[in-house]
This record gives C-alpha cells, structure tokens and sequence, in this order.
C-alpha cells in the first residue's frame, strides 16, 4: 500500500480522492506527485530520438537518476522517485513541481487523465511556518 501520510488520503485507493475543481491545487499536499508516472519519449527532446535508440535514451537517463525503470516493448519510461516517494521535480518545502512548464503529458493532464478522471488525491497542506 503507498499511504501518503497526509490526511488520509491513499493514492491506490480511489474512493478517497476529491473531485477535482478550481483552485484545489493551491493548498495540496502534492499527494499526486508520489504516485510512479510513466511518460513516453516526451521527457527528451525530439533530436535525440530521431538519433538514439530508445534503449540507449534510457540507459542515460537511467545512469543520470531521472527513470527509474524502462519497458523496452512499449517505449515507456517511469520517471525515478525520491527515497520519500516524491517525483524528483517536486520541491520538498513548497509542494510545489520545479518544471512546470516542461513537466511531462503524463502530469500535465491530470486530472483530465488518470486512474480516476475527474478526481485527484488531494490532501490539504499546510505550509510550515
């Protein structure tokens, strides 16, 4: 089980994710971000994959400590998580993701996108004074 620890909220259990509505992100605890993302070849660039096969792409990103595991059959990558299960692009103070405008499909469709389109596991946050 990946129980967050915040709030109650489990990420592998749907029935205690919030339906998603404006402004939801701005107090969450990024509970979303702990959750293994699994992206195609949109986390390099497209010169790279006209001229590296996508092994190769990910035996780099691999040693660079950016996948975490590679599916050869369907090109996919998850991308590697911190030891506390968090994404590496989320900033452990502010909750907040650090690569926003390059943060891969995957992240960026969420809510519209996932397990349970529409919802979110969000978890209220509070910022540490």
């Amino acid at each position: 089980m990946a129980a967050t620890g915040f709030f109650n909220v489990d990420v592998d259990r749907l029935d205690t994710w919030t339906r998603y509505r404006s402004g939801l992100c701005n107090d969450c605890a990024a509970n979303r971000c702990t959750m293994s993302v699994e992206v195609r070849l949109e986390v390099v660039d497209a010169f790279e994959t006209e001229h590296e096969a996508p092994k190769q792409i990910a035996r780099r990103l691999t040693k660079a400590g950016l996948v975490g595991h590679f599916n050869v059959r369907n090109s996919i990558f998850t991308l590697a998580r911190r030891a506390s299960g968090d994404c590496l692009f989320l900033d452990a103070v502010t909750r907040r993701y650090t690569v926003y405008e390059q943060r891969p499909d995957t992240c960026r469709k969420h809510p519209q996108v996932g397990p349970r389109p529409g919802f979110c596991a969000y978890g209220p946050w509070a910022k540490q004074a």
